[in-house]
């Protein structure tokens, strides 16, 4: 598979302009991101209309702002108007963004994600039989499906909702595990793939990579990974957790860092194992041997991630620089 590409928000540059330049630029997919400003699908249906045959996907929709028919019918909608190239990606998201943002109490993610993905799966089908579900938290009756293939990747960190990914989903969309850390963390769900009866060869590894290149200043763009590492340490639990089975006194101190309010110092704590292990950076020929070493293990789709710390000329330079055509 060709490398995706995380849309900007549109806060910080045009998605649809960037969306078209990376279909010129040979990305295979480009993949909408999610928190607050503006919603993925509405923006997807703008990129399908200005694009032709790069795949779109959610990057990701939580399963708790949404129901799972509205998921569905919003990726069958995107779908429709993109013939066929839709992929919905799910998460858990945070507690923080989950309760403060939406106001929803965020009880019971992993359970919630395997039935928000069973019924939208369900939805989403091309069976005649009428969906009805009777779960946990969710329990839906007699409507028919929407007759739309559409794929489903969900965002796993912990062991738990790998399971989710490996009983249902046909990608899996790790963010901020530690690159090394993915063989061991795949062979989880290909055990529990096995027992489900499922082929886990058939499941699509699509980490977010954050990437920074430059040129004329590799170390800035070493600085924006160092940034973005600890903006998401030092945020959210499930983030600290995934980065500190590899480096725990580094998260230590970046989420101390961070919580005392020294931004910068928490930056600074992220070492340059940490950066290595989490991003792609540095000069476009550093950046591309990087990636090409990723794409040799358990990766089939890399989705390239500019983080906000590399915004302006230098997330133009990333993404010229590590696009498969480049």
């Amino acid at each position: 598979m060709r490398p995706g590409l995380l849309l900007p928000p549109a806060d910080v540059m045009d998605p649809t302009g960037v969306a078209t330049t990376a279909e010129e630029l040979g990305y295979g997919s480009v993949w909408m991101p999610e928190l607050w400003g503006s919603d993925a699908f509405v923006q997807l249906a703008a990129v399908a209309e200005a694009t032709d045959e790069v795949r779109l996907g959610t990057a990701i929709a939580n399963v708790f702002s949404r129901s799972p028919a509205v998921l569905a019918m919003a990726a069958a909608t995107v779908d429709r108007y993109a013939d066929g190239r839709m992929v919905l990606g799910t998460g858990v998201s945070t507690e923080k963004a989950v309760e403060d943002l939406h106001g929803v109490d965020y009880e019971n993610p992993v359970r919630r994600a395997h039935e928000s993905i069973a019924v939208a799966k369900r939805y989403l089908s091309a069976d005649d039989e009428r969906v009805s579900y009777e779960g946990e938290l969710i329990q839906v009756q007699d409507f028919e499906p929407l007759g739309r293939e559409v794929p489903i990747y969900h965002a796993a960190l912990g062991p738990a909702n790998r399971r989710v990914v490996a009983r249902l989903a046909d990608g899996w969309i790790p963010h901020n595990v530690p690159f090394p850390d993915l063989p061991d963390a795949f062979a989880d769900i290909e055990e529990t793939a096995a027992e489900a009866g499922r082929d886990a060869e058939e499941i699509t590894v699509a980490p977010y990579v954050p990437s920074a290149v430059s040129d004329e200043d590799p170390e800035a763009a070493r600085d924006a990974i160092r940034g973005h590492v600890a903006y998401y340490v030092g945020n959210a639990e499930g983030y600290r957790n995934a980065v500190a089975k590899r480096f725990p006194e580094g998260a230590e101190t970046v989420t101390t860092q961070w919580r005392e309010g020294d931004r910068s110092g928490a930056a600074d704590a992220v070492t340059d194992e940490m950066v290595d292990a989490l991003g792609v950076a540095g000069t476009s020929e550093q950046a591309r041997a990087r990636l090409d070493e990723l794409l040799e293990g358990v990766v089939d789709l890399p989705m390239i991630t500019v983080p906000r710390q590399a915004a302006g000329e230098m997330a133009m330079e990333t993404i010229q620089a590590l696009a498969p055509d480049a």
